[in-house]
C-alpha cells in the first residue's frame, strides 16, 4: 500500500476547508491543482571522478502571483509528490501572510551531510544551469530559498551562477533569498522561521477564544522541541529567553527529557560536537527520539520533518498545544485525534511562514538596491531628537546624554525586519482566528486553509483566469 505523501495531506486538508467556501467547485479545483512540475536529471562528476546522474525537481503550484517562491531541499527522500505538496503549502502560506508570491518548491536527491562541499557545489551550480535553461529561475519568475539540507552557502552558489548566466539582469541578486549578508542578504533571515514560530505561539496563548486552557505568556510553560536544526534551535532559544522551560529535545538519533528543564545551549553544543544528542549526560535519554514527543509538556514544537505525529502516536501526545514549526509534521488522521482530544494545533500553513515573510523583505531590498535602514534611520533619529528637545523645553528637565543617545538611535535593518515580522505574524493570526469564529470553523487549520484558498480563488477571478 502506498504511504500518504505531503501532497495527499495537502489535498485532504484543502478539501476539508473547501466545503466551507461558496466559490465554484471548478474554481477551487483549479486553485488546488499544481501548475508545473519539472523533473530533471543531469550528470555531475563525483569526488572519485565518476559521473553520477542527479535527479531533481522544481514544482510551481500557482502563477496567480509572480514570481513563484519556495525553498530547495537536498535529501535522498525527495520525490515529485513531496515537492508538489510543499509548493502548494507555499502558495497558501504566502496568502496568509500577505506576501505577493505564488508557491514553489524544489528538491535534489542527494545527501548533503554525507557529500563533500565540492560535490554539493557542483550539483548546485549544475542545477541552476538546468533551471535557467527552462525558465524556472529568475527575480520575476521563480525565486528559491533555503530548506532542509541547504543554507546560505548554497544560496550564494545559486546567486553567483545565475549572475554568470544572466550578466545583463541588474536584479540578479534577487534571483534567490537566504543569501549571506556579504552577498546582499538581509539580517534576520537565518532565524526568521524560528522567530515566526515564537510570535505565532505567543499569539495563540494570548487568544481569549482559544480552548488550549493555558494562560497568556510563556512564563513556566514546559516546551518540547523536536528537531534542533535552524528552525528548532531559534524557536527554542526565543521561547526560552521569554520564560519557557525547555523540558525535551528530540533529534534524529535520540531524545532527551528532563521535567526540571534542560540547558538548551548545552544540548545544542553537544549535538554540534557529537553529531547528535545520544549520550547527552543529563536528563532521561530516549534511544527512539519519537518517545520524547510523547512526554508531558504544555507546548510541543515539531520542527523536523513531515509525518512525525501520526495515528500511531497521536493518542500519546501529552501537550495542550502542538505548534507545527515543520512542514506537514501531523498527518490528517493524527490531526483528527488531536482535535478530538482537545489539543490545539497551530498549523504549519501559518506558523512557519516567518521564513517566506523575511525572504520577501530580502527580495524587495535586492530589487530596490538599497537597505531599509539607509532610507529610514537618519529620518527617525531627527524626529526623535526634535521630540526630546520639545520634552526638555516643556518640562524644564535635561535628559541624560547617554540615555538621550540611546533613545535617539534609529532602527537598524535587523530592528526593522524583526518588527515587520512580528507585525505580520500578529496580523495574520488575528485574521485566521477571526475567520474561525465568524464561520464557526472546527480549528485553526481549517481557518488558515479557508482564508488562503478564498484569497487565491479571488485572485483567479480578478485576473480573468476563471470565467
Amino acid at each position: 500500500m502506498r504511504l500518504a505523501s505531503l501532497y495527499d495531506d495537502f489535498t485532504e486538508y484543502f478539501e476539508q476547508a473547501a466545503q466551507y467556501s461558496e466559490h465554484d467547485p471548478r474554481l477551487l479545483e483549479q486553485v488546488k491543482t499544481c501548475n508545473n512540475v519539472y523533473q530533471m536529471t543531469f550528470p555531475v562528476e563525483n569526488d572519485d571522478g565518476q559521473i553520477e546522474v542527479i535527479e531533481a525537481y522544481r514544482a510551481q503550484h500557482s502563477h496567480h502571483r509572480l514570481p513563484t517562491k519556495g525553498g530547495i531541499r537536498y535529501s535522498k527522500m525527495v520525490d515529485a509528490d513531496e515537492v508538489k505538496g510543499l509548493a502548494a503549502l507555499m502558495t497558501f502560506k504566502c496568502a496568509i501572510v500577505d506576501v505577493p508570491f505564488g508557491g514553489a518548491k524544489g528538491g535534489v536527491c542527494i545527501d548533503p551531510f554525507r557529500s563533500s562541499p565540492e560535490f554539493v557545489e557542483r550539483v548546485t551550480r549544475r542545477l541552476v544551469i538546468e533551471l535557467n535553461q527552462h525558465n524556472f529561475i529568475g527575480p520575476a519568475i521563480d525565486v528559491p530559498a533555503p530548506d532542509y539540507g541547504t543554507g546560505e552557502r548554497e544560496m550564494a552558489w545559486i546567486a553567483d551562477t545565475y549572475r554568470t548566466l544572466n550578466p545583463h539582469d541588474i536584479n540578479y541578486w534577487s534571483c534567490v533569498t537566504g543569501k549571506p549578508l556579504s552577498l546582499h542578504g538581509i539580517p534576520g533571515r537565518r532565524e526568521a522561521t524560528g522567530l515566526g514560530v515564537f510570535h505565532g505561539i505567543m499569539q495563540c496563548l494570548a487568544d481569549p477564544y482559544s480552548s488550549h486552557g493555558l494562560s497568556p505568556g510563556l512564563d513556566g510553560k514546559r516546551v518540547i522541541v523536536q528537531g534542533l536544526g535552524n528552525v528548532g534551535y531559534h524557536a527554542a532559544r526565543e521561547l526560552s529567553e521569554h520564560g519557557a522551560r525547555i523540558v525535551g529535545i528530540a533529534e534524529h538519533d535520540a531524545g532527551v527529557y528532563d521535567p526540571n528543564g534542560l540547558d538548551m545551549e548545552d544540548v545544542a553544543n553537544h549535538r554540534w560536537t557529537h553529531g547528535g544528542i545520544a549520550g547527552y549526560p543529563a536528563g532521561q535519554v530516549f534511544a527512539d527520539s519519537l518517545e520524547t514527543i510523547e512526554q508531558p509538556c504544555d507546548i510541543l514544537v515539531p520542527a523536523a520533518l513531515e509525518h512525525q505525529i501520526t495515528a500511531d502516536n497521536a493518542h500519546r501526545v501529552q501537550a495542550s498545544v502542538v505548534a507545527e514549526a515543520a512542514n506537514g509534521p501531523t498527518s490528517p488522521d493524527a490531526d483528527r485525534i488531536l482535535r478530538h482530544r482537545g489539543i490545539t494545533v497551530i498549523p504549519d500553513l501559518y506558523l512557519n511562514a516567518g521564513g517566506v515573510t523575511v525572504s520577501y523583505f530580502e527580495w524587495i531590498k535586492n530589487l530596490s538596491h538599497v537597505s531599509f535602514d539607509r532610507m529610514l534611520r537618519r529620518n527617525s533619529e531627527m524626529h526623535t531628537s526634535r521630540l526630546l528637545d520639545t520634552i526638555e523645553q516643556q518640562s524644564g528637565t535635561v535628559i541624560n546624554s547617554d540615555r538621550r543617545a540611546m533613545v535617539e538611535q534609529g532602527p537598524s535593518e535587523r530592528d526593522i525586519v524583526y518588527d515587520a515580522l512580528a507585525q505580520t505574524m500578529t496580523e495574520s493570526y488575528d485574521r485566521i482566528a477571526r475567520l474561525r469564529r465568524e464561520r464557526e470553523l472546527p480549528d485553526l487549520r481549517s481557518a488558515a486553509y479557508l482564508y488562503s484558498l478564498e484569497l487565491v480563488a479571488q485572485s483567479y477571478i480578478d485576473l480573468g483566469l476563471f470565467p
